[in-house]
């Protein structure tokens, strides 16, 4: 497993930063214009540029050199049909992206997965961020189903859990959970707008 995961975050760490769309233009004898986002030989001319994207604003790391656990992220929700935005949006407002931390009621890792949420999806290690992300991904995808993909269920309930969702039918009145859904939806949309 060791080898493993070291294989995946160097192929992470290797692969190009951005792709690039630019789009190729030929015209044949016959005046038909054809297009290409590759320039499938020497007839095709660049026709329109790509602008380069301006760099995500992603969850910062806890610690320098943990870039790729936000390009884990990304890649851990495509595989999952989840928008990275959500995740890490709520990466964000549970640890700040800070993979050792610790609540008050005892959540942990950057994700802050209970104990007993950890132990029902097998993250032995909470510390550990793949384990962790991969743990709060597929808990995000269970309410998810649960709650008929209701955004403000789904993140009423990674706060307070599912049983106080159902409990009021909805957002519970706590005050904390009312703001944490506030600002995880604010965080959504702030990092939709840059993906």
């Amino acid at each position: 497993m060791f080898y493993f995961r070291s294989f995946f975050i160097l192929s992470l760490l290797l692969l190009p930063a951005a792709v690039r769309a630019d789009i190729y233009r030929y015209i044949d004898g016959d005046g038909v214009v054809h297009f290409s986002n590759t320039q499938p030989d020497g007839k095709f001319e660049l026709y329109l540029r790509e602008a380069p994207r301006p760099p995500a604003q992603r969850v910062p790391s806890s610690r320098p050199g943990e870039e790729w656990i936000s390009t884990y992220v990304d890649r851990y929700c495509r595989a999952n049909h989840l928008p990275p935005a959500l995740v890490h949006a709520i990466i964000k407002a549970e640890s700040n992206g800070q993979r050792k931390a610790v609540s008050p009621k005892g959540a942990r890792g950057i994700m802050q997965l209970m104990p007993f949420t950890s132990k029902r999806l097998n993250v032995s290690d909470p510390f550990d961020p793949i384990e962790n992300i991969e743990g709060g991904i597929k808990y995000i995808k269970e309410l998810l189903a649960e709650f008929e993909g209701n955004l403000a269920y789904v993140i009423a309930a990674y706060n307070a859990g599912p049983a106080a969702v159902k409990k009021y039918g909805g957002v519970p009145p706590y005050q904390e959970t009312r703001q944490y859904v506030r600002r995880v939806l604010d965080l959504y949309r702030q990092y939709s707008a840059v993906e």
